[in-house]
């Protein structure tokens, strides 16, 4: 499967970019990162929990909805600000400054007594590793093309596509066992250090990475960061592929975040057991369909390059999501769920190489940091809307003879089309340009 000879390997294969030691440390590091934040997701979870026990009772939500403005606000505030941040220093000792802050951050959390007088402090330190977050987001994107070639860019986003899911998954499955193990060796201290570990450790295997980082001309360095700000904002309005792919990034991650609310309510008519959380199961089978796909485009990219891959994805999603409407059997759903992953991975990888191959190395970081904000703004607006949308129609239109909401089909039925049009809409927008981009 991987040729001995770097010369005979398929230049859009996975073979060539596990032999970069640059690429490698790029790659293993940020996966012990997004680990590290997956985990340190759940230690908030249970940090706001033993607050909640020394608090007044009724105050319970309200502490852990605060906590999560605190962990999700960065993201929509700073991601704009932090790719023009990484655009004028190294994106390699931003990534390893990021990861020795957040360090250093929750070894200051570690010391903070669990008492109810202190969860403003809690609140503030979340803010401010979250914040610190986002500059490592922009500065990764931006350095995938400082370690690979141009024409393996599209199996290096494949692999990170892939890794980035895997962390997740494995993140939220072994957290909370190695936390609890970290408590058990460790002591009161020990689930921070165990935290704290992962991101020293990133920062360490970044430190081995090799890369040919130009030096930006003065000239080419804005003044004022908001200078930098409206030139970002030009480039995405002159450059309409960057900015469509950009857009359809934008919305393969609305249906994801429109997909967390709802798997809850689909999860029982498929045959799943919410209380035992088993609506993740959806989630998950989507991820590991990113997982494949991302792996077909890494290893086989070469020869589907001039494939409509984006519209193809489009039209999957939106075959899954009207197939939901009609499913009632687990092994269907959860076969569902992979092959939307499967097209998701045909919409996110093409895209994130074409943003890599036509953003100029200078103004990497801003467009990432503006893709970013673009993301995380996607994942909060129907977080906010879906919820209350399927309830609204739910009453309204009641449930089947088999007890099936009509609303959340109506809600599926819509995001069908609605992902339909978009796709079609896109690839007309740039069928003429990406075939010879990706």
């Amino acid at each position: 499967m991987f040729p001995t000879d770097p010369s005979t390997a398929s230049s859009n294969g996975f073979g060539n970019l596990l032999k970069k030691r640059p690429f490698m440390a790029l790659w293993i590091g940020q996966i012990v990162s997004q680990v590290a934040d997956k985990v340190f997701f759940i230690l908030l979870i249970s940090l706001v929990a033993e607050y909640q026990e020394q608090a007044q009772q009724g105050f319970g939500n309200s502490m852990r909805s605060a906590a999560m403005v605190a962990f999700t606000l960065p993201a929509i505030l700073f991601g704009s600000g932090a790719g023009i941040f990484v655009d004028r220093f190294s994106k390699k000792q931003t990534m390893i400054a990021s990861n020795v802050i957040r360090e250093l951050l929750i070894i200051v959390l570690a010391l903070l007594p669990k008492q109810p007088e202190q969860f403003l402090i809690l609140l503030l330190l979340t803010f401010a590793i979250s914040t610190v977050t986002q500059f490592f987001a922009p500065a990764e994107q931006a350095a995938i093309p400082l370690v690979v070639r141009h024409e393996e860019l599209m199996s290096a986003n494949a692999l990170f596509a892939a890794s980035t899911m895997g962390a997740l998954i494995v993140g939220m499955i072994i957290g909370s066992p190695m936390l609890n193990v970290a408590h058990k060796w460790g002591g009161d201290y020990g689930r921070e250090i165990f935290v704290g570990g992962l991101y020293l450790l990133s920062a360490v295997i970044i430190q081995f990475m090799r890369s040919k980082e130009k030096r930006i001309a003065d000239k080419q360095v804005a003044v004022h960061p908001l200078t930098d700000l409206k030139a970002g904002l030009r480039y995405l309005k002159h450059n309409r592929l960057v900015s469509n792919a950009m857009v359809q990034l934008t919305i393969l991650y609305s249906v994801f975040a429109a997909l967390t609310v709802l798997a809850i309510e689909l999860a029982p008519q498929i045959g799943l057991n919410n209380e035992n959380g088993e609506f993740s199961f959806l989630l998950g089978a989507a991820g590991i369909g990113m997982v494949f796909g991302a792996g077909i485009l890494g290893y086989w990219g070469d020869r589907l390059h001039s494939k409509p891959l984006p519209l193809v994805g489009f039209f999957i999603m939106s075959f899954v999501l009207a197939m939901f409407t009609l499913t009632t059997k687990i092994w269907l759903g959860l076969s569902l769920s992979v092959f939307l992953g499967v097209g998701a991975a045909l919409i996110g990888v093409p895209m994130q190489t074409v943003i890599q191959q036509q953003t100029p190395e200078y103004m990497r970081g801003t467009v990432f940091g503006f893709e970013n904000n673009a993301v995380n703004i996607a994942l909060s607006l129907p977080l906010a809307i879906t919820g209350p949308l399927t309830d609204a129609l739910n009453n309204l239109l009641g449930a089947d003879e088999g007890g099936a909401n009509l609303g959340l089909r109506v809600v599926l039925l819509g995001m069908s089309l609605l992902v339909c049009v978009a796709g079609v809409w896109a690839w007309r927008n740039t069928r003429h340009v990406l075939q010879d981009v990706i």
